[in-house]
Order: C-alpha cells, then sequence, then structure tokens
C-alpha cells in the first residue's frame, strides 16, 4: 500500500510518448516513490531560475508496479501543460507529489463489470484501470466508451485497439463528436442516455462506473446512468482538464 506521507520527490524524465498533436506522455524515474493504485493521480512542480514556481495536478496513466507516467494534454493558457508537452526532454526534472486520492480508484479485486467513460483527457486515469486488469490478469469484464472530437484525438488509439482485440473481456467503445473518417463505423454523437443505454451494460448487473472528462460531460454520463436504473453508489466520478467531446 502507498505511504500515507506525500512529499515531494525529484523526478527525472526517461521517456517521451507522443499520442496526439496535443497529447503527450511522459515516463517519470522517481526514486522513492511508494507506489500508486489506478486512479490515482499526483501533483507536479516546476521552478524558475528567477524562483518562481507553478504546480498542477495529473492523473497517473501507469499501472500499479509499472512506474510512473503522466499523460498530458496542452492547455494554450496553462503554466504547467505547455512546458510537458511541448519543451520537456528526456533527462529533465521536475518535482513530483503523491499518490494522492483514495476513492476514484480501481484495484481490480472484485468480479463486478467496470464501464469506464471517458471524454478526451478524461481517459488518462481510466486507461491506468485498463492497463492494471491487462497486467493483473482480472476476470471482471471493462467496458471502455470513450468520446473524442475526432480519430486523431483519440488518445492511446493502437494501445486501446490492442487490448480490446485480446478477447478477455475488455472492450472499447469510441464515439466521434466533431468529424469522422470515411467509413467510420462508430458512435458519431455526444454520450447521453440513449447512447449508454446501447453500450452499459443494465443495471441489474450492477456494474461498477467510473466516469472523468470535463464537467457537463461528467454530468451528462451521470445523470444518464441513474435515469438507466444505475445506483448512485456505483458511479464514481472525476472532472478533469479542459476536454470534453
Amino acid at each position: 500500500m502507498p505511504s500515507s506521507a506525500v512529499i515531494w520527490l525529484s523526478a527525472t524524465v526517461a521517456g517521451i510518448v507522443s499520442e496526439t498533436p496535443r497529447v503527450r506522455t511522459l515516463e517519470l524515474d522517481v526514486p522513492g516513490w511508494p507506489g500508486h493504485r489506478a486512479g490515482q493521480h499526483l501533483d507536479v512542480r516546476l521552478t524558475a531560475e528567477d524562483g518562481y514556481q507553478a504546480q498542477r495536478s495529473y492523473s497517473i496513466a501507469s499501472a500499479p508496479d509499472d512506474g510512473v507516467a503522466l499523460t498530458v494534454e496542452r492547455l494554450d493558457d496553462g503554466e504547467v501543460s505547455p512546458y510537458l508537452v511541448d519543451e520537456a526532454r528526456e533527462g529533465d526534472q521536475v518535482e513530483v507529489r503523491g499518490p494522492i486520492g483514495g476513492y476514484f480508484v480501481w484495484d481490480g479485486e472484485e468480479p463486478d463489470p467496470v464501464l469506464l467513460v471517458a471524454g478526451g483527457s478524461g481517459v488518462v486515469p481510466l486507461m491506468a484501470m485498463a492497463r492494471h486488469r491487462a497486467r493483473a490478469g482480472s476476470p471482471a469484464p471493462m467496458r471502455l466508451l470513450f468520446s473524442s472530437r475526432t480519430l486523431e484525438d483519440v488518445i492511446y488509439r493502437e494501445e486501446l485497439d490492442e487490448l480490446g482485440s485480446r478477447g478477455d473481456g475488455f472492450e472499447v467503445v469510441h464515439t466521434l463528436t466533431l468529424e469522422q473518417p470515411s467509413g467510420w463505423t462508430g458512435y458519431s454523437r455526444r454520450i447521453d442516455r440513449d447512447l449508454l443505454a446501447e453500450v452499459a451494460w443494465p443495471a441489474s448487473e450492477s456494474p461498477r462506473v467510473y466516469v472523468c472528462g470535463a464537467t457537463r460531460f461528467v454530468d451528462a454520463a451521470a445523470d444518464g446512468l441513474l435515469e438507466l436504473g444505475y445506483d448512485a453508489r456505483w458511479i464514481r466520478t472525476e472532472r478533469f482538464g479542459a476536454t470534453g467531446s
């Protein structure tokens, strides 16, 4: 279990993966990292040469016991994300503090179906859950409903395709709300009650639900599930970043 003490640690950028034109993943080497649970987040602090400091919270994208990776979307008016997305290089150092949060987590110890509902960069903590399921060999059925603006904006697209092709109970359902490529066979509308009725498990199966995205997105998804008879106690939400879809 992660330590209850949360202190600032020095982290070195050990690897960089471009996910979309506005999103990239930073793999961090963090000596002394106490470990984390799927769905937790951490704080990142940058210090300028003049001593000015800025910090922001980011969800952890990696599975527990698989290092520390952050997937960051560039916000044009942000203080931290433009540096992490556009300027950070391997060998650069930042400070991190975590893990933080114990509510929006999935440990994979129960067999109940799991519904993940993501809007844009809200997929990050949900990806940690999907990776944890694969790494731990959990038999729990898991379904990700992922709303993005365009196909180019789908974060982790290749990895999600691979996870969904294994035939081990993990499914991915995409909806593209702004633009769809020729021949697109997925959904092309915003997530609402009707779309959820087509994709989600029946309420009678008592699935566990994790919804992450912009505030309006999260509210719409949660309200739709409640209208379908889902128990509010099954639904955990996190409002994350600026993208919604």
